[in-house]
């Protein structure tokens, strides 16, 4: 791939951002307005082995990160999941006029702890850069503080009890990001409940359509793509609202449409299962089981 880097390790990213040598060999905390890149930072794809969770500040948040008028203004978090891309488009100068930090740690640091079987709770790692969390001054001050804390712990010594120290702080920014990321989902309120409104019309324009027999089943991709969204915010974002994930939409109306069918029609249930984009029947009866407690051909009756 043209204009990309990968980036393996911690001391790798500071050599490549000319920045002080880490003190610690699986975490850093790195001030934006101490970065001076090594290489060209234009139109370039940074691929990196490690979790990064960054703070940006200024109105350009506005623009790159999705901050609307409904948002917080004191700062914008944003998240990466080892082997995602960055896409960076800014000059050295542009870089050194930015303010904010980036706290990035290697998978290996909590490799075995509690903490590595629980990051795929963290949905917003996957989420896209204009889904950042916007922080009020007391969340911005919250999270600042952890994040002191935890340069404290991997700036001494190493002991015994720093790794266990580290992640437990590292825990608790991620426990903090996710309470404050449920806030903004209620902030959006007004907003998101448009957004939802625009989901049930794509999903009945889907089912009421061809396209079922002819692409199968809509995905949860499929629909995070029509509705502008990354997969894991926009079943986050209708979890919050509704109580249900975008799979679980999916499927509800994927329901409600074959009992219409059953009722309304004579076709044999294999028919109907091929029409609602199924392509073996027998997966369409156990999931009509499964959502209702009946078999089709029970349902029917």
């Amino acid at each position: 791939m043209e204009n990309s880097i990968r980036i393996e390790s911690i001391s790798q990213l500071h050599d490549l951002i000319g920045y002080e040598k880490p003190k610690h060999p699986l975490i850093t905390l790195i001030d934006v307005k101490g970065i001076d890149p090594t290489i060209s930072t234009l139109d370039l794809d940074v691929f990196t082995n490690f979790y990064t969770i960054s703070l940006k500040e200024g109105n350009h948040c506005r623009n790159k990160y999705g901050r609307q008028y409904y948002d917080f203004e004191e700062g914008s978090l944003t998240f990466m999941a080892p082997e995602q891309a960055l896409h960076v488009d800014e000059d050295k100068a542009e870089l050194k006029s930015s303010s904010g930090w980036l706290l990035c740690f290697h998978p290996d640091l909590i490799d075995k702890s509690s903490l590595a079987k629980k990051m795929n709770q963290y949905t917003f790692f996957s989420y896209a850069s204009t889904e950042a969390l916007h922080l009020s001054e007391q969340e911005k001050t919250k999270i600042t503080a952890i994040v002191n804390e935890i340069r404290n712990e991997f700036s001494q010594n190493i002991d015994i009890f720093s790794q266990d120290l580290i992640i437990s702080y590292v825990e608790l920014l991620l426990n903090h990001c996710k309470r404050f990321y449920g806030r903004q989902f209620i902030t959006r309120t007004k907003v998101n409940k448009e957004v939802i409104l625009r989901f049930e019309a794509l999903l009945n324009r889907y089912f009421d359509s061809a396209k079922p027999e002819l692409d199968g089943l809509p995905s949860v991709k499929y629909c995070a793509q029509e509705m502008g969204y990354s997969p894991h915010y926009l079943s986050d974002l209708l979890k919050k609202e509704t109580g249900k994930n975008t799979q679980e939409h999916i499927h509800f109306y994927l329901i409600e449409k074959a009992k219409t069918m059953l009722i309304e029609t004579e076709k044999p249930v294999n028919m109907i299962a091929v029409e609602l984009g199924f392509e073996y029947p027998q997966h369409f009866s156990k999931l009509f089981k499964n959502k209702t407690g009946m078999s089709p051909v029970e349902y029917r009756k």
